[in-house]
């Protein structure tokens, strides 16, 4: 039996963008086929989010680490000054993916360490996302009360804040 690949997690570059790109689309169709219409999740297109995702790169407020198997990317997460009008704390973590393939690797971990380490940090997640919701419990996060309506699409997916 081989061994399970070595995670690696780096700050993420320029060249990185349509790695980011990849994964995020892929990880969006794995994590939300239950929440989204599988014909939303199938027009997803990793070309535009590549340039979308070169802006993010290049923006000086906003961290955005990736997590490494064999040299391919499996995973990134961003944090940021917060987008909400009136943040509720200075770093919101703005998102965090990794592809199904790479869950149990301690990718996700390794990411939101890198991303936020301890601070003080809110973030949205949406409600029927249990998974997700442990994950950030298990690293001190708790949900507010706090909910709003995302509009992906044509779709709604509530979001419910956590914070820690």
């Amino acid at each position: 039996m081989p061994a399970a690949p070595r995670t690696t997690v780096r700050t993420a570059v320029d060249q990185d963008a349509p790695g980011i790109a990849d994964v995020h689309v892929q990880a969006w169709r794995e994590a939300y086929a239950h929440l989204l219409p599988a014909a939303f999740l199938a027009s997803l297109d990793p070309v535009a989010r590549t340039t979308r995702w070169r802006r993010v790169l290049a923006d000086p407020d906003v961290t955005v680490p990736v997590a490494e198997q064999d040299g391919t990317v499996v995973g990134w997460a961003t944090a940021g000054p917060g987008r909400d009008e009136h943040p509720v704390r200075s770093r919101e973590l703005e998102g965090i993916y990794v592809l199904a393939a790479a869950y149990g690797s301690g990718a996700g971990q390794m990411l939101l360490d890198a991303v936020l380490g301890d601070v003080p940090a809110y973030l949205w997640v949406a409600d029927d996302n249990p998974r997700a919701k442990a994950f950030y419990a298990r690293n001190g996060f708790r949900r507010d009360g706090a909910t709003k309506t995302e509009h992906l699409g044509d779709n709604a997916l509530v979001a419910v804040r956590m914070v820690r």
